[in-house]
């Protein structure tokens, strides 16, 4: 059973965001038992803002803001908070720890953590849940048609399909036994999910696990959700 969980946010010039983001992370994971540890981590990636001070003044007392200078792809970044959880985390059995990652520009439902958990418990080792835009209304039609056909060609027996960085866990001994996430500039996130299921660990898809997330047409990786959209909103 899940014992403890970690939040991941990574978070590169947030500022106007990452207040709402980590609001939601909060009533999220007052729906977990009170006997579940929790901590989140908040990465300030390399910010020119405000988005650390930000972040603390929203954060907890069990949580973290740790400031990124160094790791330059999300990879390093998401890798990086999971480090600073783990540490955090470190008398729970990494068995009983369930690590979760969102987005700054993104919001978890108040759902989110115990669906999560739930999944943990029933025995899966990595859950990947869905993303639906925020402002989808701010896209054309056309982009919004576009969009809904990519998420309904992603669909398998298995569920819905996708894997998004900003709606992601992982059982604390399976992420560490294939390495965690790798120092890639996008696609962390797949090839986190890839490398699990090739190294034999249980994966699941979960609609009860759910976020929104920014229809932003400039994001912070290349190549990641905001250059699909970028893509589709192109005539």
């Amino acid at each position: 059973m899940i014992a403890a969980v970690g939040v991941v946010v990574p978070a590169r010039d947030e500022g106007t965001t990452i207040g709402a983001c980590l609001g939601a992370v909060g009533k999220a994971l007052r729906q977990l038992p009170p006997s579940i540890e929790r901590t989140v981590c908040v990465v300030a990636d390399r910010c020119e803002d405000d988005t650390a001070e930000t972040a603390a003044e929203v954060l907890g007392a069990s949580d973290v803001v740790c400031r990124n200078d160094w790791a330059r792809n999300v990879g390093e970044v998401r890798a990086f908070g999971v480090r600073q959880c783990l540490s955090r985390l470190s008398r729970v059995d990494p068995v009983e720890t369930l690590l979760l990652s969102t987005d700054a520009d993104s919001r978890v439902d108040l759902g989110w953590a115990r669906a999560h958990v739930a999944r943990a418990n029933e025995g899966a080792h990595a859950i990947a849940g869905t993303a639906e835009l925020l402002d989808a209304a701010e896209l054309g039609p056309l982009a919004r048609f576009r969009y809904q056909g990519v998420l309904e060609d992603a669909v398998v027996p298995e569920g819905h399909g996708n894997v998004y960085g900003a709606n992601l866990s992982v059982r604390a001994d399976a992420y560490t036994a294939v390495g965690g996430f790798a120092a890639l500039s996008t696609g962390e996130d797949h090839d986190l999910w890839n490398r699990l299921g090739r190294a034999g660990f249980r994966r699941c898809y979960d609609e009860d696990a759910r976020v929104l997330t920014s229809a932003r047409l400039r994001g912070r990786t290349p190549e990641g959700l905001a250059t699909l959209l970028r893509r589709l909103s192109a005539a």
